[in-house]
């Protein structure tokens, strides 16, 4: 199967965990890439079995999470996505709010199907997302 990550990072976090399920994937026989939202075209990503799509959460302490503006506009981008699996994923300090919910309904709005939505407090993929991969 191929697999895109695309993400957004502040800190290095994000890209840390984007690139901990890439090699998850690859472990399982899938072939994988993983970028940056400012180094791919939306374009680019639309011939890949699986999309993941992925933001570190902003917002104040524990209040109004939500995705940054750079991973919703990359989704918006992204156009009509009817038919493509996607799974979207996020990195939090202290909380994530309603970060998964909101990339959920944009991507779900272009047609996709969200299969999956993980949130990691660090930058290791948790067990579930594990289990996700073997599973695919």
């Amino acid at each position: 199967m191929n697999i895109t990550i695309v993400y957004d990072s502040s800190t290095g976090k994000t890209r840390q965990a984007s690139e901990a399920m890439c090699k998850l994937f690859k472990g399982h026989g899938h072939q994988c890439q993983v970028y940056s939202v400012g180094k791919i075209k939306p374009e680019e990503v639309k011939n890949a079995h699986l999309i993941c799509v992925g933001t570190w959460v902003k917002g104040l302490f524990i209040i109004k999470q939500h995705p940054t503006e750079a991973s919703m506009q990359f989704i918006d981008e992204l156009g009509d996505l009817n038919g493509k699996r996607v799974v979207v994923f996020c990195t939090y300090l202290l909380a994530a709010g309603s970060t998964l919910k909101q990339m959920s309904h944009a991507l779900q709005a272009s047609g996709a199907e969200v299969v999956a939505r993980f949130k990691y407090r660090g930058p290791v993929p948790g067990s579930k997302f594990t289990s996700f991969a073997a599973s695919i």
